[in-house]
């Protein structure tokens, strides 16, 4: 059995201990590798290619939101799922526009953590219900590319991710991804809520 590689970025070492050990568990994860700052995961990304990096946003030398544009922008197939103690801040979202796969409170119980880090590594989109609820309980309209726009317009007419990637003239994986950072943005658990919401927002034309 192929397991999947971790990353543990945080700077309290009994944070890396705990998680460690709750993993140590799930015959399908192992870790490969830890760090107390965001330039360090950085390197490790490189040196270790893991599957999955559990990033902590406040670390010291790099944040985990600059940490994570960072990494994503050097290899995109690294999903990274973001562990914080806070509903909504300006960290959580410039890691989630940064290219993050999902967002989960530190509070989260250890089963919740275990099913995101499988769920993130297969390409789903990752957020606890209180991350979710704040970013839509937000009135500021979420900032998006003009892709993401006109994707998001695609998807409130009902268009698959396939047709999609016709119409738009690119690739069926980089639809996906702008569908997975698009949910993330609104708060949405799926593209029927996105849609609704979109279309509340005026984000969509007719």
């Amino acid at each position: 059995m192929k397991k999947l590689r971790i990353l543990l970025a945080d700077d309290h070492l009994v944070v890396r201990m705990g998680i460690a050990s709750i993993l140590s568990f799930e015959k399908d994860i192992e870790v490969v590798g830890e760090t107390d700052n965001g330039a360090g995961a950085v390197r490790l990304v490189h040196e270790l290619k893991p599957d999955v990096v559990l990033m902590d946003l406040k670390m010291p030398q790099l944040d985990g939101a600059d940490a994570t544009m960072q990494i994503h922008a050097a290899d995109p197939n690294v999903k990274i799922l973001i562990l914080t103690t806070f509903g909504t801040s300006a960290e959580l979202k410039k890691a989630m526009d940064g290219g993050a796969s999902g967002a989960l409170m530190k509070n989260s119980s250890q089963m919740e953590l275990i099913e995101a880090i499988r769920d993130v590594a297969s390409g789903k989109l990752v957020m606890s219900d209180e991350i979710r609820l704040s970013i839509k309980d937000m009135k500021s309209t979420p900032e998006m590319s003009q892709r993401q726009l006109e994707i998001l317009n695609l998807v409130a007419k009902g268009f698959s991710n396939r047709e999609i990637a016709d119409i738009a003239g690119v690739s069926l994986e980089t639809v996906k991804d702008h569908v997975k950072k698009i949910l993330l943005k609104m708060g949405a658990s799926s593209r029927t809520e996105a849609a609704a919401l979109a279309v509340n927002m005026n984000l969509v034309t007719g």
